[in-house]
């Protein structure tokens, strides 16, 4: 398989601050990468690196074959960037942000308009083409946004929290547009603070942490690693919680997860599930629900991390680029 992106050994600094420490990493071409990990793990930064924004410290990375560094002229006529937060003009309209990008990319005023319009009824923004973008709604902007990032048919598109800040219906119809570029070939790298999101999109996912991968894989096969299955149980009392906490711990040998009146744990097969209701049977609780499911991506972030990806708050400074997703 070719790969769209080849880096190996990548470090970048800040300060005493290593936001990339040796980072190893391939991506197929024609797929979406989910690069996932805490606030201030270096999603961002390789990112930037990526495209040609920052320059490493050490290691190498390569686009479709071009180093970032010795060819970044070449990688950046490959590539599209959406970032963190929409970069249109807010005084222009739609069909003059658009127009602009195509001429500074060096397009033809023929091939700039056609791009235009077919980006405008690409992205459902025909009919809001001549409004000043500052009457968008932020759906629409962050349409506008990935619009722009696709002037040129770049091979690659990195996606770096393209959703944040959305209401559902507006992040479900983003999705189905990244759904429709990968299909169409284009390969895309993701970095998003909506695990379920990664989950719904990636082909394959890089879990990062402190500037290093901790974990990669396909969703599902992620999701194996912890525990295919994991025990929910709900006692109809909250104050049997603790009393459910204990069954449970002694079922699976460690502590569950408290969440309200809802005690988790990873389980080791079906019987499991046999064995709760017997132990809480004999213990006298009341259960208002008793479930066996499998592992989210969120749970496979908190056995990889030590945290839930909603616990991450707090971004890295010391000069670094800051990091805002999960």
């Amino acid at each position: 398989m070719e790969h769209a992106i080849h880096v190996d050994g990548l470090v970048k600094r800040f300060g005493d601050k290593a936001a990339l420490d040796g980072v190893d990493l391939q991506v197929g071409s024609g797929i979406l990468l989910g690069l996932l990990g805490p606030n201030g793990a270096g999603k961002t930064t390789m990112v930037r690196v990526l495209a040609t924004l920052l320059k490493p410290d050490g290691g190498k990375a390569t686009v479709y074959g071009h180093d970032v560094v010795r060819d970044a002229h070449k990688v950046r006529q490959l590539i599209g960037v959406t970032g963190q937060y929409a970069s249109v003009d807010a005084n222009l309209t739609g069909v003059d942000n658009l127009l602009l990008i195509g001429r500074l990319l060096g397009l033809s005023g023929r091939e700039a308009k056609r791009q235009t319009d077919e980006l405008l009824t690409r992205f459902d923004l025909h009919d809001a083409a001549g409004r000043q973008v500052k009457t968008y709604s932020g759906g629409m902007r962050r349409r506008l946004d990935l619009a722009l990032s696709l002037v040129g048919n770049p091979r690659l598109l990195y996606l770096d929290e393209p959703t944040t800040g959305l209401d559902l219906p507006s992040r479900l119809k983003l999705w189905e547009m990244v759904r429709a570029l990968v299909a169409d070939g284009v390969t895309v790298l993701l970095t998003t603070q909506y695990l379920e999101e990664a989950d719904a999109l990636a082909n394959e996912i890089v879990v990062i942490d402190q500037g290093k991968v901790i974990a990669t894989g396909s969703p599902d096969e992620l999701k194996s690693r912890i525990g295919a299955q994991r025990l929910e149980v709900k006692p109809v009392r909250p104050l049997d919680v603790p009393r459910v906490a204990e069954v449970v711990e002694a079922i699976v040998g460690r502590e569950p997860d408290v969440q309200g009146q809802l005690v988790t744990a990873l389980a080791a097969d079906a019987q499991t599930l046999q064995t709760a209701v017997q132990r809480l049977r004999e213990a006298d609780v009341d259960i208002a629900e008793l479930s066996l499911r499998g592992s989210s991506l969120d749970e496979v972030f908190l056995a990889l991390t030590g945290h839930r990806a909603e616990e991450s708050t707090e971004a890295v400074q010391d000069g670094a680029p800051q990091e805002v997703s999960a």
